[in-house]
């Protein structure tokens, strides 16, 4: 199997019908299907996630509240994979996430605001598992993008 790999090679697939042996593409497949409770079911109990200014812990509870969160906020959550770059057990995911804004969001006040956001996401799969996530994103952008105007003191523009 080649380095490179993109979700969309699955297009035409009904993933929940079908799914991957792939627990990350099933991750990711469900989250932009807004199934949080799918997400969750390649998840070890004891995953360390590290949500890079945000929250960070070593339960499933931590992941299964910032996916939750993310869902909750952006009803039409919209989740585009760009590239899956695959080194042994580590899988870094390159995504861009869009929604618009129906609840607060990370600090912020609902307003509405469109977000569209690129996103890295490392993942450790052990056992067809995934041991680890680790998010990153610009946390300036996605707060401009939500109409924060200070980040001392969470306002709105």
């Amino acid at each position: 199997m080649g380095l490179f790999r993109k979700t969309f090679s699955r297009k035409g697939i009904d993933p929940v019908n079908s799914p991957s042996t792939d627990p990350v593409v099933d991750f990711i497949d469900a989250l932009g299907q807004h199934d949080v409770e799918r997400a969750m079911s390649v998840i070890s109990d004891n995953v360390r996630v590290t949500v890079y200014g945000g929250p960070r812990g070593n339960s499933a509870a931590v992941l299964r509240d910032v996916l939750d969160d993310l869902v909750r906020a952006f009803p039409d959550l919209l989740v585009t994979t760009k590239r899956i770059l695959r080194t042994g057990g580590v899988v870094t995911a390159e995504l861009k996430i869009e929604g618009t804004q129906a609840a607060d969001y990370a600090g912020a006040i609902n307003q509405e605001k469109h977000l569209d956001l690129d996103e890295a996401w490392r993942f450790e799969v052990a056992g067809g598992q995934i041991t680890a996530v680790d998010a990153y994103w610009c946390q300036q952008q996605l707060y401009r993008r939500l109409g924060v105007k200070r980040f001392d003191q969470i306002a709105i523009v």
